[in-house]
């Protein structure tokens, strides 16, 4: 960023300029690295887990494998967060303001970088969950593969459910501004409120984020309950989960630049 602004007057910055600035701050981030890391290392661990303990050859295999990419969720969500508060608790955010007035633009920025990053480790994971996945299989279970209805698709919205998480704890962190209470909000609204809407209400975790993407994004089939039907949990399609995840991330992003061009740094 030092650089840049040495050869670029304050509030001359373009989007590519800015985006790289971007990119410096968050590859110079250490829980970056230490989040995708163990969100990959955790998303394949539990396909080959789930994957070895397959009994049932007839189930969503292709769901099955990428069960790991569910858990992985907090940490992107967690991580967008940490890419936004992380400037406020180190007072960088004043530095990034001066040289760049525009703050939408600074958050349009930051969206464009770290969804790039999410989208690519998201796909990253999940392929290599599906193929782990593939090939723990046992007890004479053939391994799902690409040209199967719906598995291509599965584990493409899975990658882009992963973004657009870390994307809404990426709005969300320009909400709040403060990391311990986003990384709350986070962890709360993307894990705790599923549970408990699934005690209170359990017609409405159809459209928490992790059960879109553990239940719509990632599935090939449609789910089924046995005697239990009049039980049985209804799904959004796949297209119709990734429209909603789509729009959770789009209104915190909103909202997140809404406020940032507001109040002061």
């Amino acid at each position: 960023m030092t650089s840049l602004a040495e050869k670029i007057p304050a509030g001359h910055y373009r989007f590519a300029d800015v985006a790289r600035m971007e990119w410096i701050k968050l590859r110079s981030l250490r829980s970056t690295w230490w989040t995708l890391a163990i969100t990959a290392a955790g998303a394949v661990g539990i396909a080959v887990a789930v994957g070895v303990n397959t009994l049932n050859r007839h189930a969503d295999l292709t769901n099955n494998a990428l069960a790991g990419i569910a858990p992985g969720l907090l940490f992107a969500g967690v991580l967008g967060a940490l890419v936004m508060t992380s400037e406020y608790s180190s007072g960088m955010i004043r530095a990034t303001l001066a040289a760049v007035p525009h703050r939408v633009l600074v958050l349009s920025a930051k969206t464009a970088v770290f969804g790039a990053v999410a989208l690519l480790l998201g796909e990253a994971a999940a392929f290599v969950s599906f193929f782990a996945g593939g090939l723990a299989l046992r007890h004479g279970i053939a391994a799902p593969t690409l040209g199967q209805p719906g598995v291509l698709r599965a584990i493409l919205l899975s990658g882009a459910g992963f973004c657009l998480i870390g994307l809404l704890g990426l709005g969300l962190g320009a909400i709040i501004r403060h990391t311990a209470a986003a990384v709350a909000v986070v962890v709360g609204g993307t894990f705790v409120l599923s549970i408990f809407i699934g005690v209170v209400w359990n017609g409405a975790v159809t459209y928490m984020p992790v059960d879109i993407v553990a239940n719509s994004l990632s599935a090939t089939k449609p789910m089924t309950c046995g005697a239990h039907a009049g039980q049985c949990q209804q799904v959004l399609s796949a297209w119709a989960g990734l429209g909603v995840l789509s729009l959770y991330a789009a209104v915190a992003l909103a909202i997140g630049g809404l406020l940032l061009a507001r109040r002061d740094a």
